[in-house]
């Protein structure tokens, strides 16, 4: 016997394609927990990186994630660098990514959103990339004793990562 109720098909998402011939065409984002001294305790750092480039065009850290933190950064970061409708911001599907905040604030901005396939880590590889890169470093701490920690250590690698790396 089979299954008599009717049943949804399972939806199939597309794999995200992104590309980009010039910066600030596609940025990609993304939160990565930071180890405190306190066990159990995290700090979050918010990333957005240019695609083309690889330059690290906003961050924050923060105590906790927050759809209303995310959508400050790219107020801010928008902001800064000028940028005009067209741009797209892929990200996976976190909470703060998924936001009807963020949503409505890149709208009005005139940036288009993608996302990561549900339950498909490796659908953003240059942010994950890029943590690696970070906490990876010979001298990253490994636990930060408090946010004004991380942010010093943090300015100092994106310095680094934007003007010497290559």
């Amino acid at each position: 016997t089979k299954e008599r109720r009717n049943q949804r098909h399972p939806h199939t998402y597309a794999k995200p394609v992104l590309t980009a011939t010039a910066p600030n065409q596609v940025w990609t984002w993304d939160i990565t927990k930071l180890a405190t001294l306190q066990k159990g305790v995290f700090l979050h750092a918010y990333v957005i990186i240019d695609l083309f480039s690889r330059y690290v065009v906003g961050w924050m850290v923060a105590v906790k994630e927050c759809k209303h933190l995310a959508a400050q950064l790219f107020a801010e970061t928008v902001a800064r660098h000028g940028i005009e409708p067209g741009l797209r911001v892929h990200s996976d599907r976190g909470a703060a990514m998924k936001s009807d905040t963020l949503a409505l604030l890149l709208a009005t901005l005139g940036v288009d959103q993608s996302f990561s396939r549900p339950r498909v880590s490796n659908d953003n590889p240059f942010q994950e990339s890029h943590f690696k890169t970070m906490k990876y470093q010979p001298d990253y701490p490994g636990r930060f004793g408090t946010v004004d920690h991380a942010r010093a250590w943090l300015q100092e690698f994106f310095q680094w990562h934007n003007n010497d790396h290559h």
